[in-house]
């Protein structure tokens, strides 16, 4: 398949003294760009290992098909794409010295991630300063492009070279409200949070919306992820008289969680964002039937390029599912690609110096069709095109409810 389309001319020729070699690297395949081609590397940071690592492999497989794309198209003449990935555990201490070692290696023009907004936290701001620019396909965290302030209405990007190819929780926890209101028919709402960015983040947007739809929220509560025992946070959401409980974390702390509530005979559903939506989740879950989750974007299956993005997945055989983040893993990392055949063609058709430094202008000015349909970032680094999906479980599986834009 072609998921962009090739890009005509003659090879370049490169003066800048990088790598001239014609192999490919980590990963991308065949099809470098000749005898002079110049190697420009693509990060990739995800949890590869621990509980989350499901996702990272996803995020990193799918942004290495993408490099060997653009290699066997020769989307960039002259140049050859690698993949570098490092694993950060999803553990925000690993953030900073990862963006280190990816600031280190002059080859890296830019890095799909972090996975998690946690890491990010620690991640994006070192990237900044060294004008190394960044595309998540996953984190949600508000914060990262609007600023500390955005909650109060004060909207101010902090880090001009970081972008995301996702809907964030300003359109997660919102959407999931008017779903279980309006759709639902839920009025009593018990909300967890894990503590963390993404998880309080994700509660604090879904709390303010459903009260302005009129819901009550009969009781809240905040959990260590690590926590295992929930018996009495049990017996507090039986006497609630909730008719659903909202969770905000990742499937780690939401498997036992729901397992435990409907083992103490609180039957109602849990309900959470794309965190928890997972096969973990239903693997550490058996009770895990009636749980919904909201995913930023839509089922692969449903997008126009989704078949084409899966048939090349399967084709290139990684043993690892795509995932959830897949597409927009893709996206992210096509972004780059398409960044660097900006830059390229800015500078008269040679890769400059200073290449690094541009990287972050030529994304802000990107608009291409991407797997997860129109890629193109806003003023802030927030992806243009978002769409969201309720799913829930029904005899053990992830079931498509519905699918929509992030307002109504």
């Amino acid at each position: 398949m072609a998921l962009a389309t090739l890009a005509a001319g003659s090879a370049l020729t490169w003066t800048l003294n990088r790598d001239h070699s014609s192999g490919s690297g980590s990963g991308t395949g065949t099809g470098g760009s000749g005898a002079s081609s110049v190697t420009v590397v693509i990060g990739v940071d995800a949890p590869l290992s621990g509980d989350l690592s499901s996702f990272g492999a996803g995020i990193r497989n799918s942004a290495d098909l993408a490099a060997r794309t653009a290699n066997r198209t020769r989307h960039v003449p002259g140049v050859n794409f690698e993949v570098k990935a490092l694993d950060d555990e999803a553990a925000p201490a690993k953030g900073a010295p990862n963006a280190a070692r990816f600031i280190a290696d002059e080859k890296v023009l830019g890095v799909v991630g972090p996975f998690t907004s946690a890491v990010a936290r620690t991640f994006v701001e070192p990237l900044a300063r060294a004008n190394l620019v960044n595309v998540s396909p996953s984190n949600t965290d508000p914060a990262l492009t609007l600023g500390p302030q955005w909650a109060k209405g004060t909207a101010s990007r902090p880090y001009g070279t970081y972008f995301r190819t996702v809907a964030t929780d300003v359109d997660q926890g919102p959407f999931a409200a008017r779903h279980l209101h309006d759709e639902a028919g839920k009025t009593r709402l018990y909300v967890v949070d894990d503590s963390g960015a993404y998880g309080a983040g994700l509660a604090s947007g879904f709390t303010a919306e459903f009260r302005k739809l009129g819901g009550s929220v009969v009781g809240a509560d905040h959990v260590d992820p690590a926590q295992s025992g929930f018996s009495a946070l049990a017996s507090k959401i039986r006497a609630s008289g909730a008719e659903a409980v909202y969770f905000g974390g990742y499937h780690t702390t939401a498997a036992p969680l729901s397992r435990q509530l409907k083992e103490a005979g609180v039957t109602v559903p849990l309900v959470g964002g794309d965190g928890i939506f997972d096969q973990q989740y239903l693997t550490a879950n058996p009770k895990a039937d009636g749980d919904l989750a909201t995913n930023i974007g839509e089922p692969v299956e449903r997008l126009a390029r989704g078949d084409a993005f899966l048939a090349d997945y399967r084709a290139a055989g990684y043993p690892e599912a795509a995932g959830a983040y897949g597409p927009s893993a893709y996206d992210a990392a096509w972004t780059l690609v398409e960044a660097v055949k900006a830059v390229v063609a800015a500078n008269g058709g040679t890769l400059p110096a200073d290449a690094r430094a541009r990287m972050a202008r030529a994304v802000s000015g990107l608009g291409f069709d991407g797997v997860t349909g129109r890629v193109a970032f806003d003023e802030y680094g927030d992806a243009r095109n978002r769409r969201l999906t309720v799913y829930t479980v029904t005899g053990g599986t992830w079931t498509t409810v519905t699918s929509g834009p992030r307002t109504p």
